[in-house]
């Protein structure tokens, strides 16, 4: 296992000079890279839960530190001791949590501050539910009615924001819902173009608005994984390979924003 790029350690000196942690220290296994096997993978569950830590990191709540496992290779000891239990996987004073609504449930009651970060709304809950069945269905029927209903899901997405005219999907402070939403308007971005040259309108201003705000923010950036590493994500699920001069690419990360954005 090899510790990925980020670990946010927030400290208290003491009267003495010395330093110490005075916050709980939470663990995240996440899924590496299935290029190198070391940097952060695509897996969308596990940049999901990596926000939301890092959002508890920053107000100082937690520390994080975060690990990158190859699953091609697994080390003997993650297997030892997760056997064939896949990332991510959440470490809070040596118990592990294993599964993904249980890890939700966990981050929610048990780490502190974690609670603030699951606002209650079933408006955007619905909304932004299904969002990434109809990218992985346009990704494999490669037809025009595909495109269309995932056009459609962004329209309404666009519009809620549009019409909250909030920088986020519930106000304009980041929760739970934002962590899951943004992972996936990435791989719908850079997916979608790769595969069958699909690009979000310029017309729907509100959501590049809320993707120009996502990209300032270090919680999205620490987490987000390479543009290889979502294309390869996707080679995998349709038994195709990577060629071998796009293994070696220097990673690449699509930030930019298509439209003028005034604040």
């Amino acid at each position: 296992m090899s510790a990925a790029e980020v670990e946010t350690q927030p400290q208290q000196e003491t009267t003495n000079g010395t330093v110490k942690y005075d916050v709980p220290e939470i663990e995240l296994i996440i899924k590496a890279s299935t290029i190198d096997g070391r940097r952060k993978g695509a897996c969308l569950f596990c940049q999901e839960y990596f926000m939301d830590l890092y959002l508890l990191a920053e107000l100082k709540t937690i520390s994080l530190k975060v690990t990158t496992v190859d699953m091609q290779k697994p080390p003997p000891d993650f297997r030892t001791n997760f056997e064939a239990t896949h990332p991510p996987i959440l470490i809070d004073n040596g118990l592990a949590i294993l599964e993904n609504e249980k890890i939700e449930r966990h981050i929610m009651k048990h780490i502190p501050g974690g609670y603030n970060l699951f606002v209650q709304d079933k408006e955007v809950a619905t909304l932004i539910e299904n969002l990434y069945v109809k990218l992985k269905l346009m990704l494999v029927k490669k037809d025009e009615a595909k495109n269309n209903a995932l056009l459609t899901h962004l329209r309404k997405i666009n519009d809620h924001l549009a019409n909250r005219n909030t920088r986020f999907l519930t106000g304009d402070t980041m929760c739970c819902f934002d962590c899951e939403l943004m992972p996936r308007l990435q791989h719908i971005r850079v997916a979608g173009k790769y595969f069958v040259d699909f690009e979000i309108p310029t017309h729907l201003t509100a959501l590049w608005r809320y993707m120009y705000h996502m990209y300032q923010l270090d919680a999205f950036t620490q987490s987000c994984p390479a543009d290889q590493d979502i294309i390869n994500h996707y080679k995998l699920q349709q038994s195709l390979k990577m060629k071998k001069h796009e293994e070696l690419e220097t990673p690449t990360f699509t930030t930019s924003i298509p439209i003028d954005i005034s604040e």
